[in-house]
């Protein structure tokens, strides 16, 4: 008993020591986490103020070493959004160049495509703000070759600029024959085409539109590889580019070949008062151009009704102008063909038929026609049908009769 009475003091003694000691531990681990989190928070801030200080005297280095620099920081300090100017350096100016640019006659447009294109071809804004030269495209509707080029191209020597070519031919002609420089890559994406058929409307239209991507091209006249011209570059240029008419041959034919063609199916669109028959050789106007590519509304009936003996290329065209635009056409054509030997197609001419009088009575042949509101002698600025073996008598007396050295 007295022993265990002994040893309670002494484990009291123990005990509150080792609390002391704890009591100490904590209090020290304490301070030293205080401590780290207050040189924690110096040091953070002796950071910052150092990189700034770094900073500082980075760019005073930097602008005691070179004045020059000097000055295009601080501008550039105090105008951000104002880059220096490059002395001697100027931006050339594009404009409307792009756009205005003769485009590639070959491309990969599917019809849809091209027709879409081209009905946009006509500007709202009257003037143009660039000086245009308007030009007349020479559109070519043939089976293979223009056999004719080689005259072709004495009519268009020194007139550059004032014409463009467009060749439609089969896709089957291989170009075999060597063509000469005006007709060299004028040939457009072409499709198969059919005497009488639609399918040559088709190709009408198509080179319209073609053609109608060049926007200084002015006149279109419509031509096929036995055509010659009857005057020269400028006359011809002369008429068309001041004429205020259309030339499409427009007229009533009561008889069988006319209003016998005529399908009850077209009906109401086209009535049978309004069906009219012409020449397929054509010449018109860039706003007339855009409203032919443009058509969807006759041209629908004429792939869909006129087939058979209607021959689409005498009606489709004479038609839609006498219902549309009967107010800006002369109703006759600019190139002169022979019917008179009757038949389904023009008489034609052989190698011995060209004279100079046959030149000549072509030129003036005693009719008179209306042009601009006046009567004139000049009503035939083309002709056909010459055949190949004609050529090489029409080089011989065409240049000098129609003066192409002009």
């Amino acid at each position: 008993m007295k022993s265990s009475q002994n040893q309670n003091p002494l484990n009291l003694l123990s005990k509150l020591f080792n609390f002391q000691l704890q009591l100490l531990n904590f209090l020290t681990y304490f301070l030293l986490f205080g401590c780290g989190i207050t040189v924690g928070i110096i040091l953070s801030f002796y950071l910052k103020s150092f990189s700034f200080n770094l900073q500082f005297t980075q760019f005073s280095l930097s602008t005691s070493s070179s004045p020059s620099s000097s000055s295009s920081s601080v501008s550039q300090m105090i105008m951000p959004n104002v880059e220096p100017q490059k002395p001697n350096v100027t931006t050339p100016r594009i404009g409307l160049e792009e756009f205005l640019k003769p485009p590639n006659v070959m491309h990969d447009m599917n019809d849809e495509e091209l027709l879409w294109r081209a009905s946009m071809a006509v500007p709202r804004v009257p003037t143009y703000p660039f000086n245009r030269v308007p030009k007349i495209a020479f559109m070519f509707l043939t089976r293979g070759p223009v056999f004719m080029a080689p005259l072709w191209e004495k009519f268009f020597k020194g007139h550059e600029g004032y014409y463009s070519i467009y060749v439609h031919s089969n896709p089957s002609y291989n170009g075999s024959m060597p063509e000469s420089p005006v007709f060299h890559g004028r040939r457009i994406p072409s499709k198969a085409v059919g005497w009488g058929k639609v399918n040559m409307i088709e190709a009408e239209r198509r080179l319209l539109a073609n053609a109608l991507l060049d926007i200084s091209n002015q006149r279109f006249v419509l031509l096929s590889e036995a055509c010659i011209p009857l005057y020269n570059f400028q006359t011809i240029y002369s008429y068309l580019m001041n004429s205020t008419k259309n030339y499409v041959m427009a007229y009533d034919e009561p008889g069988p070949v006319g209003r016998g063609r005529y399908n009850f199916h077209m009906f109401p669109e086209i009535t049978l008062q309004q069906w009219r028959k012409g020449s397929q050789w054509f010449e018109m106007d860039r706003n007339l151009a855009v409203e032919v590519v443009s058509d969807t509304k006759y041209f629908p009936i004429f792939q869909k009704y006129c087939t058979g003996s209607c021959y689409s290329d005498e009606h489709y065209l004479p038609t839609l102008v006498s219902i549309k635009f009967w107010e800006g056409n002369s109703n006759r054509s600019l190139t002169w063909v022979d019917w008179s030997k009757g038949g389904p197609h023009p008489a034609r001419f052989w190698r011995t038929d060209v004279t100079v009088d046959l030149l000549k009575s072509l030129r003036n042949n005693g009719n008179s026609c209306i042009y601009n509101g006046n009567s004139t002698d000049i009503c035939f600025l083309f002709a056909r049908k010459f055949l190949p073996s004609t050529l090489d008598r029409l080089l011989r007396f065409a240049p000098k009769l129609m003066q192409f050295n002009r």
